[in-house]
C-alpha cells in the first residue's frame, strides 16, 4: 500500500512538471523573449518593494480569516503561531506539489495536537479556499461591468444583468452554502468574508505597483480582472504553484481585454517570484503548539 502511493505522488509530481513545462513552452512560442528580457532589464525596482509588502499583508490577512474557522472548531492558536503554519503550508504547496501539501499538512499537525476531527479540519481548510474564491468572482463581477472586452457578448444587456446578479447573490449564496454545508463556522461568516475582501484587494494593489514597476500606466483595470481570472486558474492543481497557467490567462486573453502580451506575461512571472519567495520562508520555520494559545 505504501509502495502504491508513493507511485501515485511520483506520478503525480512528474503529471504536474510535464504541464507546467508544456503551458511555459506555449507561453514563450508566442511571446517576444527579447522584448520580455528587455522589460526586465527596464524594471523600476522602487515599486517590488511596496509590492512584497502588499503580498505579505494579504497573506496575513487570509491567514486571519483560517484562524477565524480554527477558532469556531475549538482551535486555539495564537496569531503568530496561525501565521508560521499558514507560511509553512505555503511552502509545501509550492515546493512539496507530489507530496502532502500544505492543506494536508495543517489537518494532521492539529488533528495531532489537538486531536479535532479531520473532518472538522478538512472543512475549515476547504471553507478557507471557497472564501478567497468567493472574493475573487465578486470583484470579477465588478471588473468585468466596467472593463472593456472586445467580446460581442460580454457587451450585452444580458450579460451586464448577470453580473449585477453576480454582485448581489455572491455572498447571500455563500451563507446559504455555509449554512447547509458548514454550519459550525457559521458564527464568523462576516468577519471571514471582511478578511477574505480585505486579502483580495491588498494582491490588487500589490499587481498595481508591479504594473508600475514594469512602467504601465494604463488599462490597469483589464491587468487586473485577467489577474483574477489567472488566479482562479492557478488554484486548479494543474502545474506547479499555477506556474504556466496564469501566464496562458494572460496570453490568450490579451486580445480580448487590450492589454500588452508581453508586459502581461513579465508581470505574472514577477507575482510568482514574489509569491515563492515568501513561500520558501516557510522552509525555515517551525512552529511550536504547545505553547499557550489565545
Amino acid at each position: 500500500m505504501e509502495a502504491k502511493n508513493s507511485l501515485l505522488k511520483k506520478t503525480k509530481t512528474a503529471g504536474k512538471l510535464l504541464l507546467t513545462g508544456l503551458a511555459l513552452f506555449l507561453v514563450f512560442r508566442k511571446i517576444d523573449t527579447a522584448q520580455l528580457w528587455g522589460l526586465a532589464q527596464k524594471i523600476q525596482l522602487i515599486w517590488i518593494l511596496p509590492a512584497i509588502v502588499l503580498f505579505i499583508l494579504s497573506k496575513v490577512a487570509t491567514a486571519i480569516r483560517l484562524n477565524l474557522y480554527f477558532k469556531n472548531i475549538r482551535i486555539r492558536l495564537s496569531e503568530q503561531q496561525n501565521w508560521r503554519l499558514y507560511l509553512i503550508g505555503m511552502f509545501y504547496n509550492l515546493f512539496l506539489p507530489g507530496g502532502i501539501g500544505g492543506d494536508g499538512y495543517k489537518v494532521y499537525l492539529l488533528n495531532k495536537h489537538f486531536k479535532t476531527p479531520v473532518k472538522k479540519l478538512i472543512q475549515a481548510a476547504l471553507l478557507d479556499r471557497l472564501g478567497g474564491l468567493v472574493a475573487i468572482f465578486f470583484l470579477l463581477f465588478a471588473l468585468f461591468l466596467v472593463v472593456d472586452i472586445q467580446i460581442d457578448f460580454l457587451e450585452s444587456g444580458f450579460w451586464n444583468g448577470l453580473m449585477v446578479s453576480g454582485l448581489i447573490l455572491t455572498v447571500p449564496a455563500f451563507w446559504l452554502l455555509q449554512k447547509f454545508l458548514f454550519r459550525d463556522f457559521l458564527p464568523s461568516f462576516w468577519p471571514a468574508n471582511v478578511w477574505s475582501f480585505a486579502g483580495q484587494l491588498a494582491q490588487l494593489i500589490c499587481a498595481w505597483f508591479i504594473l508600475l514597476a514594469l512602467g504601465i500606466e494604463e488599462k490597469i483595470l483589464a491587468y487586473q480582472l485577467v489577474f483574477l481570472l489567472s488566479s482562479i486558474v492557478a488554484v486548479l492543481p494543474l502545474t506547479i504553484g499555477g506556474v504556466g497557467a496564469r501566464e496562458l490567462v494572460f496570453v490568450y486573453a490579451h486580445t480580448y481585454a487590450g492589454i500588452e502580451e508581453t508586459a502581461a506575461v513579465a508581470f505574472s512571472l514577477i507575482f510568482f517570484l514574489i509569491s515563492a519567495g515568501i513561500s520558501l520562508a516557510g522552509a525555515f520555520i517551525k512552529v511550536d503548539l504547545t505553547e499557550n494559545h489565545n
